[in-house]
């Protein structure tokens, strides 16, 4: 069915940015970043990417389909894990080359492959903190939502070296 759904061309800057049609901008991999937070409280979860299938796939599920970059294939969140982000916003920026996703996610909650409900788990010191405390990293969050072993088994881990 998502070959249904056509983008617009992108003919004008008053199209793109004051305009009805929807016309993203994927850069010259074919990419365009998508930041996604929880409806609810507005708490950052993650990044990623789409690619035009994954776009046109979020638009006619209602669930995020997201690019791995890492494994090159489409990756239906949750679909393994059972963490379904069910997509309540799709924004769009001004000059329409950034999704912004706002979701609720099924299953527990959590976000992050690594077990945590957000993937930006670990805050970085800023300022005078670094003189102090130098670049180690600070976990915000302390406790997982999940055993990522449990959930996903033997797959292989997405992050690369």
């Amino acid at each position: 069915m998502s070959d249904g759904i056509q983008f617009s061309e992108r003919t004008s800057v008053e199209q793109v940015e004051e305009g009805n049609e929807l016309a993203p901008k994927f850069d010259k991999d074919g990419l365009i970043p998508v930041v996604t937070t929880d409806y609810a409280s507005g708490e950052l979860l993650m990044h990623a990417y789409m690619n035009e299938e994954a776009l046109k796939k979020t638009i006619e599920l209602g669930e995020a389909v997201y690019w791995s970059r890492s494994r090159q294939v489409l990756w239906h969140k949750g679909a393994t894990s059972g963490l379904v982000q069910k997509v309540k916003a799709l924004l769009i920026d001004d000059d329409q080359d950034t999704i912004w996703l706002r979701v609720d996610v099924l299953g527990g909650g959590a976000s992050c492959h690594v077990g945590y409900r957000s993937c930006f788990y670990r805050r970085v010191p800023v300022g005078e903190e670094v003189q102090d405390k130098g670049l180690g990293l600070e976990f915000t969050e302390t406790e997982k939502v999940f055993d990522p072993k449990e959930v996903y088994g033997d797959a292989p881990n997405p992050t690369k070296l």
